[in-house]
C-alpha cells in the first residue's frame, strides 16, 4: 500500500476492523518512511455487476460513480464515512443478490429511497439531480 502523502510504498498496518457485517475490513495504517496514518478499506467487490445505462450501452459497475454522488450529498452534513460505506455496500448487496445487469434507473431510485431513509438534506441534493428538479414545486412535491 502506498502513502498517500509521500508515496512510500512500505506501511504497516496498525489496526484492523470487520465493518459492513463482515463484507469489508478497515484498516488503519502507518508509513513507515514518514509515519504518516491513514485508513483503507478492503471489500469484495460486487460479482461483474454490468450497468445498462439509458441509451442502452452496458458497462461494468464503478462504484467510485455511486460513492462520488453520495458523497457531494452528505456534503456539511454529519455523517461519518463509515455510515457512506455501509449505505453502499448495502445497496451493492441487495443488487448482486438480485441482479447480473441493473438498470442506471434501478440504482438512481435505490440510491434515492436510501438516502431519504438516512438524511432528508442528502435526499434533496441527490434527488435533485437525480430526477432533474426544475422549479420550487419540485422540491416542494419530493419533501411531502
Amino acid at each position: 500500500m502506498h502513502c498517500p502523502k509521500c508515496s512510500h510504498n512500505a506501511t504497516k498496518v496498525i489496526d484492523s476492523r470487520v465493518i459492513e457485517n463482515g463484507a469489508a475490513t478497515r484498516r488503519r495504517r502507518q508509513c513507515e518512511s514518514c509515519g504518516y496514518r491513514f485508513t483503507t478499506f478492503e471489500r469484495r467487490g460486487p460479482e461483474e455487476l454490468i450497468v445498462i445505462k439509458k441509451d442502452a450501452t452496458k458497462e461494468l459497475y464503478d462504484r467510485s460513480k455511486i460513492k462520488k454522488s453520495i458523497l457531494l450529498s452528505f456534503a456539511k452534513r454529519k455523517v461519518s464515512p463509515e455510515q457512506i460505506e455501509t449505505l453502499i455496500a448495502d445497496l451493492e448487496a441487495q443488487w448482486s443478490k438480485s441482479w447480473t445487469e441493473i438498470h442506471t434507473t434501478k440504482i438512481g431510485e435505490d440510491v434515492v429511497a436510501a438516502l431519504k431513509e438516512v438524511d432528508p438534506v442528502a435526499y434533496i441534493r441527490f434527488a435533485s439531480v437525480y430526477l432533474k428538479f426544475e422549479t420550487l414545486d419540485d422540491f416542494k412535491k419530493a419533501t411531502q
